[in-house]
């Protein structure tokens, strides 16, 4: 959906920036930082790419929430590239380029093929495993039914031989 969207939209302007995150970190409590991290990171683009559309890519999500919660990091740097409709994607600089649709078109078919014989192959040897399995199970319990231990008969109660209160008469 997002190769789509970006071939449609033509890239007008992409700036690289080392945004500071710890000042806007420590204005929140410990188990909010990644949160807030995330938030200053979309008002830092807005601010300087002049767009309230900012879109977070996905490897600066991970390296913002990589430590936890608590632990996000001190700065981060990012490109961000704005298209014509004003909407703004900001991607960690030194995340992997995703290859475009056109060229995964091409290798696609070829390689569909064999994985779903072998996908289709592992299922069925995956479906023939349990059916053995259960078979096997169901001869075990035949041969071996379930006993339970006998119960134990109620002891009876033994009268003390020195009663602590005289008997009454």
């Amino acid at each position: 959906k997002m190769a789509k969207k970006e071939e449609a939209s033509k890239i007008i302007l992409e700036r690289t920036y080392n945004i500071p995150l710890r000042r806007e970190t420590l204005k929140a409590p410990s188990y909010r930082k990644a949160k807030k991290a995330i938030t200053a990171i979309r008002e830092f683009i807005g601010r300087h790419m002049k767009s309230g559309n900012v879109a977070v890519g996905k490897y600066l999500n991970l390296k913002v929430w990589e430590h936890g919660i608590k632990n996000p990091p001190h700065h981060v740097k990012v490109t961000a590239s704005k298209d014509d409709k004003g909407k703004v994607f900001v991607e960690l600089a030194d995340a992997p380029k995703e290859a475009k649709a056109d060229e995964k078109k091409k290798p696609e078919p070829k390689t569909e093929k064999p994985e779903e014989k072998i996908e289709g192959a592992k299922e069925e040897k995956a479906e023939e495993a349990k059916k053995i399995e259960k078979e096997e199970i169901r001869e075990l319990q035949k041969e071996h039914p379930k006993h339970h231990a006998p119960r134990m008969p109620a002891m009876p109660k033994q009268q003390e031989a020195h009663p602590t209160a005289p008997k009454s008469v």
